[in-house]
């Protein structure tokens, strides 16, 4: 039943996440306060994290650990099917049928649509992974925030830096800050 469960679930984000991976979090916070075993805010915000610093999308890396997390390996499986199930079944219809679709009107007009959208899922769930990760329970993470503000202002003044550098870079401050005095 957990399978089954699991499958659907994922389905559904898969299915309606559209935007990419990021346009998948107000689904994922969704899921976490409806099945608060499988996965919370806390692990949502760590494997942003994780996913960001790592190959792979984090719609999938999410199905996978929430799966893990509920079942095990073949839950974590599952659910991983659930979450790209959509994406390959929409992909084979608009192969079979591309040439249709990609002069028509309604459909150009509801991308427009759906570009708005997604932009408005994007910013929510940034907003949220922003108050996770500076905030506990109301209470400012003041070592968090300084490390935020910092690397975010550089970050913006080196634009030309790989994100990969400021990825390793905010790893290493974070394990220095982390460590006891």
């Amino acid at each position: 039943m957990i399978f089954l469960q699991l499958f659907y679930e994922f389905f559904k984000i898969g299915l309606f996440s559209i935007g990419g991976g990021l346009a998948t979090l107000p689904f994922l916070y969704r899921l976490a306060q409806n099945h608060p075993q499988w996965l919370t805010p806390q692990n949502i915000a760590d494997m942003i994290a994780i996913s960001e610093s790592t190959p792979g999308p984090i719609g999938i890396n999410m199905a996978t650990y929430a799966g893990f997390q509920a079942a095990g390996p073949l839950g974590g499986l599952i659910a991983t099917l659930g979450e790209v199930a959509p994406s390959i079944i929409i992909m084979c219809i608009i192969g079979r049928f591309l040439s249709q679709f990609d002069k028509n009107q309604f459909v150009k007009d509801a991308f427009y649509g759906l570009r708005a959208v997604v932009i408005g899922l994007i910013i929510y769930a940034g907003s949220k992974v922003f108050l996770v990760a500076l905030f506990a329970e109301r209470t400012l993470r003041y070592k968090e925030a300084v490390l935020f503000i910092i690397l975010f202002a550089l970050a913006m003044k080196f634009r030309k830096i790989h994100p990969l550098i400021w990825i390793v870079l905010a790893a290493i401050l974070g394990i220095l800050l982390q460590l006891p005095s």
